[in-house]
């Protein structure tokens, strides 16, 4: 299944309570199971001002469908082209 990076941005997401984060989390797996198993949240990275998440889907638009449903931003959605590591430069 295709990999997307989804970038959101949030001004001072990088502040957010261990309480709002939950919340948030709570959003996106409701939406998530209301979707069904085509759409999977594998993890995502907050920082100062945004929040980059990693998801596994069919198309962008199931991505962009999630982003609008959960009410999360979703100001650049990308395709993982391939994954690179410290094992590729072996």
């Amino acid at each position: 299944m295709p990999k997307y990076v989804i970038e959101r941005e949030i001004p001072g997401a990088g502040n957010l309570s261990t309480e709002e984060l939950k919340a948030i989390s709570q959003t996106s797996c409701g939406v998530i199971k209301e979707m069904g198993p085509q759409i999977q949240w594998v993890h995502s990275y907050v920082t100062t001002d945004k929040i980059y998440c990693i998801y596994n889907a069919p198309n962008e638009e199931m991505v962009r469908e999630h982003a609008m449903k959960g009410g999360f931003p979703a100001n650049s959605v990308s395709k993982v082209s391939v994954i690179i590591d410290p094992v590729t430069s072996e």
